[in-house]
């Protein structure tokens, strides 16, 4: 088993290397645009040449981060992305444990003969896919391990503003505002030294959390009168949303991050589900609270993974049979979400 914390490596690895390219996962969220561009930033203010990718577009409320214009999309320039990504002497993968989450970019990230630097918080990484990683699932976030490398690294004093703004951003997003994966008091401890560089903390959640457009809000509303399936015997809710929902509302990416948690506002839920119909697929988001596993859960019954309370999946069934899939499911572990709260 490799040094799944190997620091050491990794800043070896990038001392090497002249072309350095630095891809996200597929559906990008706050934690995995907000760490490559803290990289990205880190890296190219220490003199290497950098490259950024992301197999598809960036939600809409992530649109005001630094330099995020030089991200390259993989969805609308494939061509150019994959080539970065296979001239590229060193790929760092963030914020995904396996080369099979680059949606498009999964094949050439496989074959490309560039070193491999994982740097990602999810459980059970491919290990024999890279060359180093820097992997610990206890961390809130990847933008913390990022910071916790560039504070590794001895470089504490080439944090600005820019890279402070896109560390804190992948904090708060992949918490929940500091809600839930934040129990350390070393992330507490980041976001304080983070504040102190002058960022605006709160102008940060407003720009996140309060730039919505009315349709999205009016999303939201048909989400919960229309679209909820609420089952407080099994201590279970869903959502569900079809392509004709999403056209309806004017759809844009970035629309419904955070829905699927708001079931588990509701007393007595444990257990959160949103299906979301895609061309060709339906997406499953889940959470949990307490002990019960959403990543054993969609690993078991559609080959997904992600968190202990957070995971995800890709259903290439109907709408119907994955929700039937889904609720047949959840009365087999009944016994398990109803008391993981206990």
């Amino acid at each position: 088993m490799p040094d799944l914390l190997n620091y050491s490596k990794a800043k070896q690895l990038i001392s090497q290397s002249k072309k350095i390219s630095i891809v996200s996962h597929i559906n990008p969220d706050g934690d995995s645009i907000g760490a490559s561009l803290a990289l990205y930033i880190y890296l190219s203010k220490k003199g290497y040449y950098v490259q950024v990718t992301a197999p598809s577009v960036v939600p809409v409320f992530l649109k005001w981060m630094p330099e995020i214009a030089d991200i390259i999309i993989g969805s609308r320039q494939l061509e150019n992305a994959e080539k970065i990504l296979y001239e590229a002497d060193l790929i760092i993968c963030v914020d995904f444990n396996s080369t099979s989450r680059a949606g498009k970019l999964s094949d050439v990230l496989k074959k490309s003969p560039g070193r491999k630097l994982l740097i990602d918080h999810h459980p059970d990484p491919v290990t024999d896919e890279f060359d180093c990683l820097i992997s610990k699932t206890e961390t809130s976030s990847t933008s913390e391990l990022i910071y916790d490398f560039i504070v590794y690294s001895g470089d504490k004093n080439l944090i600005d503003r820019a890279i402070a703004s896109c560390i804190y951003t992948g904090i708060i997003t992949d918490t929940g505002s500091l809600s839930y994966n934040c129990n350390h008091v070393s992330s507490y401890h980041a976001v304080g030294e983070l504040l102190s560089l002058g960022i605006d903390g709160a102008s940060i959640h407003d720009k996140i959390y309060n730039d919505n457009t009315e349709d999205r809000i009016r999303l939201l509303g048909h989400c919960l009168k229309n679209r909820m399936v609420v089952n407080t015997a099994l201590s279970f809710a869903y959502i569900y949303l079809t392509t004709d929902d999403l056209n309806q509302f004017n759809y844009r990416v970035g629309d419904t991050e955070d829905v699927v948690n708001v079931p588990l506002s509701i007393k007595g839920i444990n257990l959160s589900a949103l299906f979301i119909e895609r061309e060709g697929h339906i997406r499953l988001s889940l959470r949990s609270k307490g002990e019960f596993s959403v990543n054993n859960f969609v690993r078991k019954y559609f080959e997904g993974g992600g968190h202990k309370n957070a995971a995800g999946a890709n259903s290439y069934l109907s709408m119907e049979k994955t929700i039937e899939i889904f609720e047949k499911a959840v009365n087999i572990y009944k016994e398990e979400i109803i008391k993981s709260v206990e």
